[in-house]
Order: structure tokens, then sequence, then C-alpha cells
């Protein structure tokens, strides 16, 4: 069988009989095991793991201005198809414990659903975006670190989505180095802004307390974090990086 060449020869090598069969061999068991294994995937019958008396998972706490006692959040995980090229970590139970007694009702109600969810399978992404949709008739409050949570089910919400990224379900959204240059950049002339502001104004400059970003920040739509500014007549987030003019 003749290989017309159509570009200049730079340089070859010659493959050994030895190393040629061994990479035959390779690829063949990896196509074989390919072919062999039994891959399990989430169903309505996936239960507990037989003969496991413990899951590994996490537990994140929850501390709103709100209340005088802390939630806290215990995610528990199943591995999938663990030690093959299968294996998957996927959320199987969640529970939420509190001493205040107000919200008995509805949390038990919540961890029943969201660990049915989890348990038929599927992507279960989407319950960390409707949670954090959810807002409270009676007001939000601030986290610190200028970050605005609507309702304490959005900050439930907002848990689940960092178990998922840590576990990888989710991608982290993470910027460009070229963003952030920028953001930095806009976050220096705002802070000189204020400056100016303050000394005109023969008063220390402001500082938003425990944010980190300038005093002058609004609320972002996008991460709910006090740190948009407006800079060359654009709205611009210090924190997620979301911009009106795109």
């Amino acid at each position: 069988m003749s290989t017309r060449i159509d570009k200049k020869i730079v340089g070859f090598e010659v493959v050994k009989k030895e190393e040629e069969a061994a990479a035959r061999a390779a690829a063949a068991a990896a196509r074989e095991e390919r072919q062999s294994a039994k891959i399990i995937r989430m169903t309505e019958q996936v239960a507990r793991p037989e003969g496991l008396d413990a899951l590994e998972g996490s537990t994140y706490k929850i501390k709103t201005p709100l209340d005088d006692h802390a939630m806290y959040v215990t995610i528990n995980d199943i591995i999938l198809n663990p030690g093959t090229v299968h294996e998957q970590r996927r959320p199987f139970e969640i529970f939420i414990n509190s001493k205040n007694m107000d919200h008995f009702q509805w949390i038990v109600a919540l961890t029943r659903l969201m660990s049915a969810v989890f348990r038929k399978g599927g992507d279960v992404t989407f319950l960390a975006e409707e949670l954090q949709a959810v807002f409270d008739p009676k007001g939000g409050y601030w986290k610190p670190g200028g970050k605005f949570m609507p309702s304490i089910i959005a900050d439930i919400g907002a848990v689940i989505e960092h178990h998922l990224r840590k576990i990888g379900l989710m991608e982290k959204e993470e910027l460009s180095q070229q963003q952030q240059l920028i953001l930095k950049q806009k976050r220096a002339e705002a802070e000189a802004a204020d400056s100016v502001r303050a000394a005109l104004n023969s008063g220390p400059p402001d500082t938003a307390e425990g944010t980190g970003y300038p005093a002058s920040a609004k609320l972002c739509n996008k991460c709910n974090t006090k740190a948009v500014v407006n800079m060359d007549n654009c709205a611009t987030c210090l924190s997620c990086g979301y911009s009106k003019c795109g």
C-alpha cells in the first residue's frame, strides 16, 4: 500500500517492532476493557450500595443574620463505577439540620424532594439554579464579602452549586487573565474616583465594609455581589465580570 506525501520531510523516526507490538497490545486491552465494562447509570432503581455503611460527603454551615441558629447542610455522594474509566461521583442524599424549629416542615419536605431527584439521576444541576432564584417577600440579607442572598432557600441553592462544582458536575466559572487585568484596572479607577470624591467632601474615602469593593458599587444582577461600578459609561461587575456593554 503506497502513501502519497504532500509535505516536505523534515525528520523521521524508525518504529521498533517491540514498541509497535506493545502499543497494539495496550490499545487492544483498553478496547476490551471498554467493551466488557458494566456501566452503571443513575436510574430510578439506584439504591444505597450493598455492604456500604457510610457514604462520602461534605457538611456546609449557613449562618444568616435572620436567625440566631446556624443551619448545617450535609450532602452525601455515591461513586459510580469505582476504579474504572467510567468512575463518576454524584450527590445521593441531602440533610439539613438546625436548632431552629420554625423551618422544620419545609426543610424536611425540601430535603426529601432533593434526595429523590438526586437518586433518580440525570442532570441535577438545575436544582442549584432554581433554588437561587427563590426570593423572600420579606427581603433577603447580605453575606460577608458583599454577596446578597434573596432568601434562605437561595443560600441553600448556593451551597448545592458549590458542592456540584467541587465534585466536578458543574464547571467552575473562571475569568481569563485578560479579564482579570481589565477588572483590576477598573477597580483601581473606581477607588481613585472615590478618593477624589472624598477629598472634595473633606472626608476619608468610603469603603464598603467587609466587601473589598468601592463603596459606590451597586448590586450585580448576575452574581448578587455589590461590586458593579460605572466606568466609561458602562456598568461592570468587579466580581464576575458581567457588563451591560457586552
